[in-house]
């Protein structure tokens, strides 16, 4: 019956869950799967995440199902480790975040009435997550923020935090007099102490680059990847233009890549405004 459910391409979750069993049957399973553990799987689950973004970032819907498949079998690969030392399962999970859902928005499945604005939903989100922290004996306001996220994710979770209590800057005008502070305390560092003191006072100045972009409602790690996403279209033009001329980037200087930089940073420009006049007379 297991192989049945196996090979049924319509066998949906729990054909999931016996495949994945089975990659971790110790006689019949991969070897591979046998010998991973939590820590070994972790990095993977975290790339799965970034995968899924990156796939609706660039409006990939055809590959999104795929990449919220693979991050499904992250969490079901866990879950069958969790199994196997008789911690909790697969269905556990799921009821636990269930139950969490239904915790957590009684204006949808309580008594509360839903008339009220996004802003209240959200404070009284966080009145309930901080319900749930104290029940974990979770008191200190910082408590509870994961260690594993990606470090500006992060900043931006603690400095939500500590606002929460007042301990913030009036407004972002503060916070970009508190980045010229840093960015001149990184030269000085530069200039006159070693690399320990410059990398902490580098960390001092991203700290604050993130700050500011909770300030003006930015998600950081959304920019940079859009940032990163736009130095690689305009990096890959600059190869087609050397292309075009018989070259690559190493028979090539700075001044002349800077030159085609500045071209595909034109032409991109002149892209975009011929698409936002479509856009008004449509």
């Amino acid at each position: 019956m297991a192989d049945d459910l196996i090979h049924d391409p319509k066998g949906g979750m729990p054909r999931l869950l016996a495949i994945m069993a089975r990659l971790r049957d110790p006689e019949t399973g991969c070897p591979w799967d046998i010998e991973q553990d939590f820590a070994t799987i972790a990095p993977y689950t975290i790339e799965e995440a970034y995968e899924v973004a990156d796939a609706i970032q660039r409006e990939a819907w055809g590959e999104l199902k795929g990449e919220l498949g693979d991050l499904l079998f992250q969490t079901v690969f866990h879950a069958q480790m969790a199994v196997e030392r008789g911690l909790f399962d697969f269905h556990e999970v799921a009821d636990t975040m269930s139950d969490k859902m239904v915790a957590r928005h009684p204006h949808v499945f309580g008594d509360e009435s839903r008339d009220k604005s996004p802003e209240q939903q959200t404070k009284d989100w966080e009145t309930i997550k901080a319900a749930e922290r104290a029940a974990k004996a979770q008191g200190g306001v910082l408590d509870g923020v994961a260690l594993g996220l990606p470090a500006l994710t992060r900043a931006i979770k603690l400095q939500n935090r500590a606002a929460r209590v007042g301990f913030d800057w009036p407004g972002a005008g503060d916070v970009l007099d508190k980045l010229t502070e840093e960015a001149a305390e990184l030269v000085e560092a530069r200039d006159r102490l070693g690399p320990e003191e410059i990398e902490e006072e580098f960390g001092d100045l991203l700290f604050v680059v993130a700050n500011l972009a909770r300030h003006l409602k930015v998600d950081p790690e959304g920019a940079l990847r859009a940032a990163n996403a736009k130095f690689t279209r305009r990096f890959n033009r600059i190869e087609e233009k050397l292309e075009a001329i018989g070259k690559t980037p190493r028979d090539s200087d700075l001044a002349e890549m800077d030159a085609l930089w500045d071209e595909a940073k034109a032409e991109e420009k002149a892209r975009k405004a011929v698409a936002r006049r479509a856009d008004t007379n449509t």
